[in-house]
């Protein structure tokens, strides 16, 4: 059924005749007014009505400072966190599903799925994603089970490697529901004691990726606590950063043309799977906020559009986080300089070859900088500058030098506590209340 929420879902009810309502809580300032709504609505009715955490290991009312503030930082507040003790574990399958017909006069109300044009059909730009991401419950379970058997052990050591499959590439079935965060940790936890936490390398890697789940979870605490997460800067310093308009520059970026190839290589991953390694993500991020001087709204709106594990908290939070401007942010001043970071991360170029094809003949010294080819290896190679691959937009230290300039106009850190207060949802109990609904 289609329609405003509160009202199909009372539709749905009266029909049907339900006498009790359940849904996973949602935690966003505008869903949770509705949740809220729609709990008073159908309790005058004297239906049953029951809300649940289906997406976090912990509320994000319940993590609070010793003032019974949020957190601002993470590393306190994950320790925090890791103080209460494991979450509880996931229910298991109930024994027995009972499913009710619907009755007639809804079944023609219904939308049948392909109906809703969810999938592209002409062009049909998803061949990617869908060889990339098999859907459903199972492929997530399948992903958890291969990660933890056979790249856990390397997952701290490699995971900044974009040319390796070292990271969990859990994050689209997160974001879509397809698999909770308790269900990854109850496993997580099962696989160290099934290796009696086995050797310090697996016991490294386990902590390691048991706080990246910590940071996605930091991620919708912000959200909560913070309601424009996505539009406003959460450090108001940033409000009087000198952002350029460059419609030439962001298109450059958003098509992976940028002259830097790992970036280039990143925003071409994007684009074909709809995902993009993490190392890659702030690389290229910071390109864009830094090197290009433009706001980082522009690239969380990109990102929101392009990524399948895009989510309303873990989007304009790691934006937030690269551009400078949110709670224990990356300062501003560290500029990722991407040919120095490819080198590093990707040292024989394996992840660069793969998306940036032009480059793939080039030496492994010079395939993240093909400007310092001469004639005769650019030859050899195949790679005409300004032809097949494009010349840098940006000098790498002038676009540095011009960034911190324009960082010098902001005041730098002026006024962050002060902001803190003047973005939070309200009063303290008020927000508590919220997040309930």
């Amino acid at each position: 059924m289609q329609g405003d929420e509160a009202a199909t879902l009372d539709a749905l009810v009266t029909e049907t005749g339900a006498q009790a309502v359940y849904w996973n809580r949602r935690y966003g300032a505008a869903q949770r007014e509705v949740d809220r709504a729609l709990k008073t609505s159908l309790r005058e009715r004297g239906v049953a009505v029951e809300s649940f955490n289906g997406q976090l290991l912990n509320e994000p009312w319940t993590v609070l400072n010793q003032s019974g503030e949020p957190f601002q930082v993470f590393s306190a507040y994950w320790r925090a966190c890791l103080r209460m003790g494991d979450p509880p574990p996931p229910e298991g399958e109930p024994e027995r599903m009972i499913f009710q017909s619907l009755p007639a006069r809804l079944t023609q109300r219904a939308s049948k799925l392909d109906a809703l044009g969810l999938a592209p059909r002409a062009p049909d730009w998803s061949v990617g994603l869908r060889a990339a991401w098999p859907a459903g419950e199972e492929a997530a379970l399948a992903r958890l089970r291969a990660f933890l058997a056979t790249d856990l052990d390397a997952y701290a050591g490699e995971r900044d490697e974009p040319g390796d499959a070292a990271t969990s590439r859990l994050s689209p079935y997160l974001a879509v529901g397809a698999i909770s965060p308790r269900q990854v940790w109850a496993a997580l936890r099962a696989a160290q004691h099934a290796h009696g936490h086995g050797s310090a390398r697996r016991a490294t890697s386990a902590e390691k990726f048991a706080s990246e789940l910590g940071w996605r979870e930091f991620c919708h605490y912000q959200r909560y606590h913070y309601a424009d997460l996505a539009t406003r800067n959460l450090r108001p310093a940033f409000d009087a950063m000198p952002w350029r308009k460059d419609t030439a520059g962001l298109r450059a970026w958003q098509r992976g043309l940028t002259g830097y190839p790992l970036v280039d290589a990143g925003m071409r991953e994007l684009w074909h799977t709809g995902w993009m390694h993490n190392r890659v993500r702030m690389v290229v991020a910071s390109f864009l906020t830094k090197h290009l001087l433009i706001d980082w709204r522009a690239g969380e709106s990109w990102f929101w559009d392009t990524l399948v594990d895009a989510d309303p908290a873990s989007n304009p939070a790691n934006w937030q986080w690269v551009a400078g401007s949110g709670v224990d942010a990356a300062p501003y001043f560290r500029i990722f300089n991407p040919v120095l970071q490819g080198q590093k991360f990707d040292p024989r170029g394996a992840y660069v070859r793969r998306w940036v094809p032009e480059l793939a003949a080039l030496p492994d010294a010079l395939v993240h900088q093909p400007w310092k080819a001469n004639a005769q290896q650019r030859e050899a190679a195949g790679v005409r500058l300004g032809k097949n691959y494009p010349e840098p937009v940006v000098e790498h230290e002038l676009a540095r030098q011009r960034a911190l300039e324009a960082y010098a106009q902001t005041g730098k850190a002026k006024g962050f506590a002060a902001s803190l207060q003047n973005t939070k949802q309200g009063p303290k109990q008020d927000a508590k209340q919220g997040g309930k609904a």
